[in-house]
């Protein structure tokens, strides 16, 4: 497996067939979360992104670990923008991390291209016109989830994530949607680690149903305590409590759950084939949902370079707009918020071999946008 360094990677090499409007060489600072129980969500995206921009010596990559703390990514902001001169942030997971830099950075002058947090003060009345979110506006993968709870049949959900701002839109995007009663609605610390007292309160609800939205090692944590709790509720997640990180860490406890996303590796597209073919080749593993966003945050960005000088930044943003790249997950364009316009999928954990996966059984969302378009004055 080729490890990406995670200071300083300079791209070298140049393809024959890639033109730019310009010489100028673009510097991107990627901040994300590299270490912790949150790592594997940045590295996936991190190495996502540097696979799409992988033989362009005209894109050089600044990388840093934000540690997952909001005063570490704000830091490494500052330092990115003032002494190193970047043209281009991005990498961020988190959505309280999001909120502390991405303000800052576009109001600076800089372009933000979020690979995955979505804040939806970032989608409404904070929106910006250097600010594009290549991956979801943080309620999307929630409503779908909602929304297929109600065709499946459930009529009463017991319903946690964790408290921070992709939480709290989490679980609004999936009450906008889902049409029973909630048979409770709990807020978990963020990186909690046991879940005893949140199950025995699933347990004496009287829920039919349980949704939950817990990335990362928390969504690995919830899993394996509910599966050994011996309670047979069905349950209903994001794709970021069911993607292959979690699987592999989960096991079979999460076979037969459905989970909603905006990407799948069985999505039938030329991109998609391509992306999930070079990754593995790349790295030995899977791609994920995380990945495949870095990666389409990296193609966007050199969609943008091959007819816009970064320089010059109205041209430069006109052409971000167009998302003139072909997505992994086909059909994909931004709303007036910069924000994605797409479909969003229902998909069931299945096994493939010996390895845990997921395929797509439905379309939850058809050409989904988000509530808070109305709300952006751009």
């Amino acid at each position: 497996m080729k490890k990406l360094t995670t200071t300083l990677a300079t791209l070298v090499i140049m393809s024959a067939s890639s033109v730019f409007a310009d010489g100028h060489k673009v510097k991107v600072g990627m901040i994300t979360t590299l270490s912790g129980g949150g790592s594997g969500l940045g590295i996936d995206v991190r190495d996502g992104f540097m696979l799409a921009v992988k033989g362009n010596k005209n894109i050089s990559v600044i990388t840093k670990d934000d540690q997952r703390k909001p005063d570490i990514a704000v830091q490494l902001a500052d330092k990115m923008i003032q002494s190193d001169k970047v043209d281009v942030l991005t990498g961020i997971i988190w959505s309280n991390l999001a909120m502390a830099v991405v303000p800052a950075t576009v109001n600076q002058g800089k372009f933000y291209l979020s690979p995955n947090a979505g804040p939806s003060k970032l989608a409404g009345k904070g929106c910006h016109k250097n600010y594009f979110n290549v991956a979801w506006q943080n309620d999307n993968l929630h409503e779908a989830a909602g929304g297929y709870a109600n065709s499946a049949g459930f009529k009463n959900s017991f319903i946690l994530a964790p408290n921070y701002p992709a939480g709290k839109d989490a679980l609004t995007g999936y009450k906008r949607f889902f049409k029973g009663k909630l048979a409770g609605e709990v807020y978990t610390k963020l990186g909690q680690k046991d879940y005893a007292a949140e199950i025995a309160q699933i347990r004496a609800s009287g829920a039919d149903s349980v949704f939950f939205f817990l990335p990362g090692g928390m969504g690995i944590g919830f899993m394996k305590q509910f599966s050994q709790s011996g309670i047979k509720l069905p349950v209903v997640g994001p794709a970021f409590s069911f993607d292959q990180g979690i699987l592999k860490a989960v096991g079979d406890a999460a076979l037969g759950v459905k989970n909603t996303s905006q990407w799948s590796k069985d999505i039938d597209n030329a991109a998609n084939k391509k992306f999930v073919n070079d990754f593995q080749k790349e790295y030995g593993r899977l791609p994920s949902l995380y990945a495949s966003q870095g990666y389409d945050t990296g193609k966007l960005l050199i969609s943008a370079m091959a007819k816009a000088k970064i320089k010059d930044m109205d041209k430069f943003r006109n052409e971000l707009r167009k998302a003139n790249f072909s997505s992994t997950r086909g059909k994909f364009s931004f709303d007036k918020n910069h924000h994605p316009i797409q479909d969003i999928y229902v998909r069931e954990v299945i096994k493939e071999g010996k390895i845990l996966t997921n395929k797509i059984v439905s379309v939850g969302l058809k050409n989904h946008s988000n509530v808070y378009v109305s709300e952006c004055n751009m």
